[in-house]
C-alpha cells in the first residue's frame, strides 16, 4: 500500500511538498542550487521557534529534577531491590512536588510529525500519483533524497559525511552541557544494572547520529539544525531560568 494515497496523508504530504517547493522557488534567486536545502533548514527553525514554550517547560523540568536529585538518589538506594516500590515512591515524589517526568520529552514528541513529514517527502518518487520534484534537489551535489550511507562510495561521500560529523559534534557538546547543568550521579555498584544504565545514558544521544546517516539527507539536515538550535536554546534558557 502506498501511504501517500491515504485520505489524510496524501493532502498533508501535498501541502508539505508545495510549501517546500514554494519556499525553494522564493530562495532560488539568492541560494541557487542550495534553495531546497535552505528551505528545509528554514522549516526547522520555524518549527523550533513555535516550540519554544515547550522548551521552557523542558528546562524547568530539568531544574526541578536537579533539585530533587538527592531525594531520588535516596529512593533508589532504599528500594534498590524492589523496582515496583521504587517506581511508586518516585511517582509519589513527582506528584507531591508537582513535577512532570515527561516534560523533558515534549519538544521531541512535538517535532516527530514534522520530521516524519520531511522523511516521507524525500523517500517517495511520487505523492498520490504526482511526481515528487523535491527529489531532484541537491546539497553539494548530493541529492536530498539520498542517505549518507548510500553515497559513501561516491566521489561526494566526504561532502555528505560532513553533516554526520557536525551532528556528532553538536550532540557531544549538548551532552556535556547537560552534564554541567545536571551532573550524573556516580553509578552505585550495589544497585543492579546501574553500570549498564549509565552506559546507555552515555551513548543514547548518538542514536540521532545513526538516524542521520541512514535517513534522507533532507531529514539529516532537519536533525542537525534542530540539534544546533537545542544547544543554543538550552544555553540561553538555563541562564534565564536558573
Amino acid at each position: 500500500m502506498d501511504l501517500t494515497t491515504l485520505p489524510l496523508v496524501g493532502p498533508l504530504l501535498h501541502g508539505g511538498a508545495d510549501l517546500l517547493a514554494a519556499t525553494s522557488a522564493a530562495l532560488s534567486p539568492v541560494a541557487g542550487g542550495l534553495a531546497a536545502a535552505v528551505a528545509v533548514v528554514l522549516l526547522t527553525l520555524v518549527v523550533r521557534a513555535v516550540l519554544v514554550p515547550l522548551a521552557v517547560l523542558q528546562v524547568r523540568a530539568e531544574r526541578d529534577r536537579r533539585r530533587l536529585a538527592p531525594q531520588i538518589a535516596a529512593l533508589r538506594k532504599r528500594h534498590a531491590q524492589d523496582a515496583e516500590r521504587l517506581q511508586r515512591a518516585m511517582q509519589e515524589l513527582y506528584t507531591n512536588e508537582k513535577v512532570s517526568p515527561l516534560a523533558g520529552c515534549l519538544p521531541v514528541l512535538a517535532q516527530a510529525p514534522v520530521l516524519s513529514l520531511v522523511y516521507t517527502l524525500f523517500t517517495h518518487a511520487s505523492i498520490d500519483g504526482t511526481v515528487n520534484t523535491l527529489l531532484t534537489a541537491t546539497l553539494a551535489g548530493v541529492p536530498l533524497g539520498h542517505s549518507l550511507v548510500v553515497v559513501v562510495t561516491s566521489p561526494l561521500w566526504w561532502h555528505a559525511w560532513v553533516v554526520v560529523l557536525l551532528l556528532a559534534l553538536v550532540v557531544e557538546l549538548t551532552r556535556r552541557a547537560n552534564l554541567r547543568w545536571n551532573p550524573a550521579a556516580v553509578p552505585d555498584a550495589a544497585v543492579p544494572g546501574a553500570g549498564a544504565t549509565a552506559a546507555i545514558g552515555r551513548w543514547a544521544p548518538f542514536v540521532t547520529v545513526v538516524f542521520a546517516a541512514i535517513a534522507p539527507l533532507a531529514a539529516a539536515l532537519y536533525v542537525v539544525t534542530s540539534a544546533a538550535w537545542t544547544l543554543g536554546e538550552r544555553a540561553v534558557l538555563r541562564r534565564v531560568l536558573a
